[in-house]
């Protein structure tokens, strides 16, 4: 009896998930430069129902081995779910424990490229991974999309006990009361860095005054992916120390990235690199007993067929091609179902 309601909701869900993306259509966003139309290639939605046909006997052993994940508690399943190739516990971020004072670290990307850790680099590295109280009980991981405006979730976000964002969103003004302004961890892309505060050469100061915002948090930037990123990420930290900044410029490890890359290729998510919005999940789902997203949803309309704007506060679209991110977003629909995450994608309850 339990295997055909496992069956059933597993078919429900799908068959939602075929209804949506029919209706609402892949954004074209991230369709690549060369994505045909219906007299050409296979539209982006006509792969993904092939995709979800392909697996669905998968999907199925999915559900019955569920019942059996029934005899594990909840908060070690979700934790042991990536942590077998990843281990975002002891190799998230860059530290003094996972990275010897005189080796040389392989960028992420740019893989025949290394960087000797001398002293001066080695003293930027925490001893150990810096967060403190893991596995952390209620986590949320703020993404940025257009689904949040009018959602009155940010009340509910800032109740987490740790609260994930990307990219150093607005959360002041009118939109905390969709996006709330609790943070513990922001990842900075180094090239909001360089086009926003000119590489911090003549506007620390307003780079200082808006990270304020975030409070006692961790930036969290991708020194070792490329090389180019290096010199920026350092200089952040440079800054950030010398100022006495509330906040901490750590480091992901490109170990870690390149783990997590090849986890999620394996089950289809092939892109020339994952979202830091995913990236940022799956370390959640390890770190965290229980994880809710918010803002993911790679979508041009909402549920309700209605436009909506790529980001809660501009319209700015993505490099074509250079994310998966509706293959991400199947990837956490089947998380959602499987109990490792919460997925919020319309209002929240007012409490």
């Amino acid at each position: 009896m339990k295997k055909t309601i496992f069956l059933l909701i597993g078919t429900s869900l799908l068959l939602f998930f075929i209804t949506i993306w029919l209706t609402i259509g892949e954004s074209p966003r991230y369709r690549p430069a060369n994505a045909t139309s219906r007299t050409g290639l296979q539209k982006p939605e006509v792969k993904l129902i092939t995709m979800i046909q392909n697996n669905y006997t998968a999907a199925n052993t999915l559900f019955c081995r569920d019942v059996q994940d029934r005899f594990l508690s909840v908060s070690l399943r979700k934790r042991l779910y990536l942590s077998s190739c990843c281990n975002a516990v002891n190799n998230f971020i860059v530290s003094q424990n996972n990275t010897l004072l005189g080796s040389n670290i392989t960028y992420e990307v740019e893989t025949r490229k290394n960087i000797l850790i001398a002293e001066d680099i080695y003293r930027m590295f925490p001893k150990t991974q810096p967060f403190a109280g893991i596995p952390f009980k209620r986590c949320a991981v703020v993404g940025n999309g257009g689904m949040l405006t009018n959602s009155s979730c940010g009340e509910e976000i800032d109740q987490s006990d740790f609260v994930f964002r990307c990219n150093l969103p607005p959360i002041w003004g009118n939109v905390t009361a969709d996006v709330g302004n609790k943070t513990n961890l922001v990842t900075v892309n180094p090239s909001i860095i360089a086009l926003k505060y000119g590489k911090l050469n003549e506007m620390k100061t307003a780079f200082l005054k808006n990270l304020s915002s975030y409070g006692y948090s961790f930036l969290l930037l991708p020194a070792f992916s490329y090389s180019s990123n290096t010199a920026i990420s350092f200089e952040v930290h440079r800054v950030l120390k010398k100022y006495q900044a509330k906040q901490r410029a750590i480091f992901f490890h490109p170990n870690y990235l390149r783990s997590l890359a090849q986890f999620w290729r394996g089950r289809g998510v092939r892109a020339y690199r994952l979202s830091t919005g995913f990236m940022i999940t799956s370390a959640a789902i390890e770190l965290c007993e229980d994880v809710k997203l918010y803002g993911f949803w790679p979508f041009s309309k909402n549920l309700d067929g209605k436009p909506i704007s790529h980001h809660y506060y501009d319209n700015q679209l993505p490099k074509p091609g250079f994310h998966a991110m509706p293959k991400e977003f199947y990837q956490v629909l089947q998380l959602h179902y499987k109990g490792v995450l919460k997925l919020q994608v319309g209002e929240c309850e007012k409490r």
